[in-house]
């Protein structure tokens, strides 16, 4: 299963098909990680690189780690993170505050230039409009993308696609939400309310607050076609 399989703290998401062999993590400047959950999620990415998206060189500097690459506009860093990351980081690449894309936007385009699963944290809390573009951008990812903390996660469906989440600790809460306009041949298992060949529409997401089924850990979703977040949440607010 861990050629298939992104493992984090709380839960392994099993993808059904080979992932790549290397995994980028990007630290964002949403909601910091705890220290406990980020240095236990950066010990079961085997080699991964390291990128700081602006305010998330912050965590970087908190947890003593040199990023790969700081990239960003440097409006949400504090003055002394980011001269941290000038000094500490291998590449440094910042951006004029006036562009046409958000620094994680520009931060996926560079990371997706090398074949790598991408695994994103500090992509939850802080502003919403952020939140809502890191959703959505995170969409266009050709290979699997995560967003996590110790709180939330997201996982990502494409057309024909299969997930299986393992919860090592349960989860409050799985919802599905359609980032397309509709996803279709919905068919989910191992959830309290499941579902089969459904089709979701984006403009009424009603599938929320399910829960697993009773003494199970784990569930499987697969999809048809379109694109859908699989979220979980681990606190009630």
């Amino acid at each position: 299963m861990a050629d298939h399989s992104i493992e984090l703290p709380q839960v392994t998401f099993d993808f059904h098909q080979p992932l790549p062999d290397a995994t980028c993590v990007l630290f964002l400047g949403g909601r910091m990680p705890s220290d406990a959950w980020a240095g236990k999620m950066l010990a079961l990415q085997k080699n991964a690189s390291i990128v700081a998206v602006d305010r998330g060189v912050a965590t970087c500097r908190r947890l003593g780690i040199a990023p790969d690459l700081l990239l960003g506009d440097a409006d949400s860093a504090a003055q002394d993170d980011w001269t941290w990351g000038e000094k500490n980081a291998a590449h440094v690449e910042r951006h004029p505050i006036e562009k046409d894309f958000t620094d994680t936007q520009l931060a996926l385009q560079r990371a997706t230039q090398e074949d790598a699963v991408l695994l994103l944290t500090g992509a939850f809390g802080g502003r919403f409009d952020h939140a809502y573009s890191t959703m959505f951008s995170a969409t266009q990812v050709k290979t699997p993308c995560v967003l996590a903390d110790e709180r939330e996660t997201i996982a990502y469906l494409h057309a024909g696609e299969t997930l299986t989440l393992h919860c090592h600790t349960q989860p409050k809460a799985i919802s599905l939400l359609p980032m397309t306009a509709a996803v279709t041949g919905v068919t989910a298992k191992g959830l309290h309310w499941p579902l089969k060949g459904a089709t979701l529409t984006q403009v009424l997401p009603n599938v929320v607050s399910n829960v697993l089924e009773a003494d199970t850990r784990d569930c499987t979703i697969s999809i048809r076609s379109g694109c859908l977040a699989v979220y979980a949440c681990w606190v009630n607010r």
